[in-house]
């Protein structure tokens, strides 16, 4: 079964012809799962979920609220395309591509089948409309034809997509191609020669999704679209395959699964890796990113998603721990050489959260520091200008582990460099101090 099968000649009011009421949970064998909280919060098990596998972080502290066989590599279908989406915006915002370049299609992405916007060789469309194709269409041939605008060719794309899932931290990951469809749906001559499949666990998922929406926070601007009409001669606008999105509260064959605050990220599906799903949602400030792989129909993805976002935003919020510009006690200054002054006060340059129960707080964190090195510390130093680290570690009420978060150390002031005439007479009083010192130690 193909990725996502889109007809563009259909659905003109937002509306899919599978909306069939959910299925009634069935009940499958007890797998090995795991939850950070205190006794008062659901188990995972009391949710019931209808999938393979599943997992809710939150991504600026990475902290995982809920997991479920999440280490457990399987087919990710399109949620592949995530990794694509993340490179090619990766390179706009590094200024080595733009969004308005223009793409030519080549052979492969006309001859890529399942979802699609039905490229053909030769036909020329920008970045950002491809882009907006596969974030919203998951379409497997603007994937394609992105890949090769980036990397020459689809093959070598995937080695960067695989170096790059590597350096993130990815430990199942491994992909064939840049859409998620099985090899043998793969155009015969761009297929890779090694008999393997995409794989990635749903934590490899939500890792994925963490550095989509924590590098590119703009990432809303495409996954939110509810639909887009690619060509102006197309009959009906592609339709975004996201049920959930909040956007969708007022259609009518969608408001049922419409979440508040959703905006994101992508769906998958294959007959092997049956219906996928990583989400995110933010509410009250706190974005939450949950995957579910393996569910048993399109609506269950969303429905189970449904449970595990409820139990992330039912039971755990995220606290203040530290404000920004905070002071370390035993380190309210550090020493800087060659500077109109011998010294300059250091504070935090950003606020420190932790992930807690609902009702507790976040008070009680340790912090260790770790300064630069002196001789790394010469003037001319700007305020603002790094210093060193302060490690906070934290082990909420009821939580398994710790969790810790490192923030800079910064200059709060400017300190220019001294001249020659100050650090002359600097350098003698120095040497005074220390010969006294060494007379003192004699007796």
């Amino acid at each position: 079964m193909l990725l996502n099968m889109l007809c563009i000649t259909a659905l003109p009011t937002l509306a899919f012809a599978d909306q069939t009421a959910p299925k009634t949970a069935t009940e499958t064998a007890k797998p090995s799962t795991s939850v950070s909280a205190k006794s008062s919060i659901p188990s995972v098990e009391s949710l019931g979920l209808n999938v393979k596998s599943a997992v809710l972080i939150e991504p600026t502290t990475g902290e995982v609220l809920l997991s479920y066989n999440a280490d457990n590599p399987l087919p990710p279908a399109s949620m592949t395309k995530m990794m694509t989406e993340y490179l090619v915006a990766d390179l706009v915002k590094k200024g080595k591509m733009k969004w308005t370049d223009t793409v030519t299609v080549h052979e492969n992405p006309s001859k890529t089948i399942g979802s699609r916007i039905f490229l053909a060789d030769g036909d020329q469309h920008t970045v950002e409309e491809l882009y907006i194709a596969m974030a919203v269409g998951s379409a497997n041939d603007a994937t394609v034809a992105l890949a090769e605008h980036v990397s020459g060719s689809e093959q070598e794309f995937v080695k960067l997509m695989n170096e790059t899932a590597k350096k993130m931290g990815m430990k199942t990951a491994y992909f064939i191609n840049a859409t998620g469809l099985s090899r043998s749906d793969m155009p015969s001559k761009f297929r890779p020669t090694e008999d393997r499949e995409d794989v990635m666990s749903a934590m490899d998922a939500a890792i994925l999704a963490k550095y989509i929406v924590t590098d590119h926070p703009d990432f809303a601007k495409y996954t939110s679209k509810q639909s887009y009409k690619f060509r102006p001669r197309d009959k009906n606008p592609i339709i975004n395959y996201n049920w959930m999105l909040e956007a969708n509260k007022n259609i009518p064959n969608f408001k049922a699964y419409a979440y508040p605050g959703l905006d994101g990220l992508k769906t998958g599906h294959t007959s092997n890796a049956g219906n996928c799903f990583t989400g995110t949602a933010v509410r009250n400030g706190m974005r939450l990113i949950s995957v579910v792989m393996g569910a048993d129909s399109e609506a269950h993805r969303f429905t189970e998603t449904k449970k595990v976002l409820d139990f992330g935003f039912n039971n755990f919020e995220l606290k203040q721990s530290i404000p920004a510009k905070t002071e370390i006690k035993d380190l309210a200054t550090v020493p800087i050489k060659k500077g109109v002054e011998t010294s300059v006060a250091v504070v935090t340059d950003q606020d420190v959260s932790f992930m807690v129960p609902k009702g507790t707080d976040a008070k009680g964190a340790t912090v260790k520091t770790q300064v630069i090195p002196e001789d790394k510390l010469v003037a001319p130093i700007k305020k603002g200008s790094k210093v060193g680290t302060a490690t906070y570690t934290y082990k909420a009420e009821g939580m398994d582990k710790a969790q810790v978060k490192t923030v800079n150390l910064v200059a709060v002031d400017d300190v220019e460099k001294g001249g020659w005439f100050r650090l002359f007479f600097r350098a003698i009083k120095e040497m005074f101090v220390d010969l006294f010192d060494g007379i003192k130690n004699l007796f």
